[in-house]
């Protein structure tokens, strides 16, 4: 039983990364029903960002690393704003053009930006294809347990990852559900034309969707750097895509379900690799299991609506 709550932890704290990736999905296509396939390369941008910042302001070197919880909340937030610009910069230049076009061609250009961010990332001018360590040593005192209940041991950063998510999730939910600027965004998401005519700007909803979920995929990049200390230009791409099935899992466009998806699917890989016969082997491909599974027994997903489209 203590194995069981164990796994339970650390399955709700790599649950809740994947949680903060999905809505940025789900939140893109609820308003603009496009699958947004450069989300986790924002996601590896954020990680990686934050360590080029704390290099180049001298708290990390190859001798030494500044212990200040500030200084690493400061290159934090650098890299989530710049990250949230970035989001901004992506929706304003690639994908509004295309706008009225085939949905295809908006499809394939987030294909572009994805492979992009991954291979322009590896170059010796930017940050290079070698795996290098996150500064966690930054924090001081995070890597010690902080509390142990018999045999169960619940970690500073399992805690501080579940606790981050939790702010973020209640902050998300105050823009999105007491703020002028959310209720706009929940008239986008339900008709484009009937929002315009209320006075809504369209483009500026959509691109503030693009940066607020640009910085969760920050905010989650920099979590998961933080529980997992190594950062390359590819490592957004299976927790971007496992995320995007926790996104499906939940109900595409549907942030509760995003959610709910993320934290499931964290639990059962978490849980598949303690429990079954060589399950470390398997865990990635899990995800790909699930997203078949709902898409042949419910494609809306578990808290997704069966929506008739005319053709």
């Amino acid at each position: 039983m203590q194995e069981f709550i164990q796994q339970l932890i650390n399955g709700l704290s790599l649950g809740a990364i994947y949680a903060l990736i999905a809505v940025g999905y789900t939140m893109v296509y609820g308003v603009l029903q496009l699958i947004n396939f450069a989300h986790g390369d924002v996601f590896m941008v954020g990680a990686v960002l934050t360590l080029v910042i704390a290099r180049r302001f001298g708290f990390v070197t190859d001798e030494q690393v500044t212990r200040s919880w500030l200084a690493f909340g400061a290159c934090a937030v650098l890299s989530v704003v710049a990250c949230g610009l970035l989001g901004y910069v992506i929706e304003r230049f690639a994908y509004r053009p295309l706008r009225n076009r085939p949905r295809i061609n908006s499809l394939i250009t987030a294909i572009g930006i994805s492979l992009l961010l991954e291979f322009g990332g590896q170059h010796p001018r930017a940050f290079g294809p070698t795996p290098r360590p996150f500064p966690v040593d930054m924090l001081p005192g995070v890597k010690q347990d902080l509390a142990r209940i018999g045999g169960v041991v619940v970690t500073r950063i399992d805690a501080m990852i579940i606790a981050v998510t939790l702010l973020l999730m209640l902050a998300l939910s105050y823009i999105v559900l007491r703020t002028r600027t959310g209720l706009a965004l929940r008239a986008v998401s339900h008709s484009f034309d009937t929002a315009a005519l209320m006075g809504v700007n369209i483009n500026r909803i959509i691109s503030f969707t693009f940066v607020l979920g640009s910085t969760l995929a920050a905010a989650a990049g920099i979590l998961y750097a933080v529980k997992y200390p190594k950062v390359e230009p590819l490592m957004g791409l299976l927790p971007g895509i496992k995320a995007f099935v926790a996104a499906v899992f939940g109900g595409i466009g549907n942030i509760t379900g995003a959610v709910l998806g993320g934290l499931i699917l964290g639990l059962v890989e978490v849980l598949a690799v303690g429990y079954l016969p060589n399950g470390s082997q398997y865990r990635d491909g899990i995800a790909f299991v699930i997203l078949i599974a709902i898409l042949l027994v419910k494609p809306s997903g578990l808290l997704g609506k069966n929506v008739a489209e005319k053709v």
